[in-house]
């Protein structure tokens, strides 16, 4: 893990999992598409946990 998360929007279907699961880093944004509004929010070990639950794989480490 290194770096910050974010969301691939071309990829992401809006099943707000990541919200739900770690409402302090991920949110729905303007678009309806997860986004992360507070990299910090969280432990990496709980954004871990968000990325592996995400169905279609669309959350990253930056620099991954």
């Amino acid at each position: 893990m290194a770096g910050k998360p974010y969301v691939d929007k071309d990829v992401c279907i809006a099943c707000e999992m990541c919200v739900n699961m770690v409402p302090d880093v991920f949110r729905m944004g303007s678009d309806n598409l997860a986004e992360v509004h507070n990299p910090a929010g969280a432990p990496q070990d709980k954004i871990q946990e968000a990325m592996d639950a995400c169905p279609v794989t669309c959350i990253h480490w930056e620099g991954e």
